[in-house]
């Protein structure tokens, strides 16, 4: 993918998740893929509702930084899905509300209420505290490297997808699904065949 293209299309992404009050002020780190061994992602410490093209950091798969500016310090976990997912072309990190209200109580997502929970995310699965940038925080994302989606407790979330759009709307569908399953109380899931089925597809 063309540099210039994909430093508009993330800055773009990212001010839609701070429009939609999925990720405030600096908290969160978006990246994605260009070509095979160049990754762009989010600075340290900026807004991601301010961010232009040109402050985005451009970092090797082997961590090398390649252009100007200090990148995220969660740029290890990126770089752990990315080397251990060869499908994976784009990361979100952020901290939606609802989220990260559940997994400040570390309670488990549901994501069997609705058929597009199961489609979009699969099981998530809630990766235990550790001091955010860590060594403890990377190794716990990557043993749990085969999820579409996972909650950090008393941190909040992180997807990736095949593009930027997919991660990006997994990080909405759930949110979608923390916000139902706070709102709705002790609705019941799906009956389990159908789950089978919707996993199947």
């Amino acid at each position: 993918m063309n540099e210039i293209y994909a430093r508009d299309m993330l800055v773009g992404f990212c001010k839609m998740l701070y429009d939609r009050q999925l990720t405030v002020s600096a908290g969160g780190n978006m990246s994605m893929m260009i070509g095979d061994s160049e990754i762009l992602i989010t600075p340290s410490g900026r807004n991601k509702g301010l961010l232009e093209p040109e402050d985005l950091v451009l970092i090797g798969t082997d961590g090398n930084v390649l252009s100007g500016g200090k990148p995220s310090i969660e740029t290890g976990m990126h770089l752990a899905l990315y080397n251990l997912n060869y499908e994976t072309k784009a990361i979100v990190h952020c901290h939606p509300l609802y989220c990260t209200s559940i997994a400040t109580k570390n309670k488990n997502l549901k994501t069997d209420l609705t058929p597009e929970g199961v489609l979009l995310l699969g099981k998530v699965p809630m990766i235990p505290y550790h001091t955010p940038g860590s060594k403890e925080l990377v190794d716990a994302v990557a043993a749990n490297h085969e999820s579409n989606a996972m909650l950090m407790a008393r941190h909040g979330a992180i997807t990736q997808g095949r593009t930027i759009e997919e991660a990006y709307n997994r990080m909405e569908e759930l949110e979608f699904q923390a916000k139902l399953q706070i709102v709705t109380g002790r609705a019941k899931s799906l009956p389990w065949e159908e789950v089978e089925k919707l996993t199947r597809m």
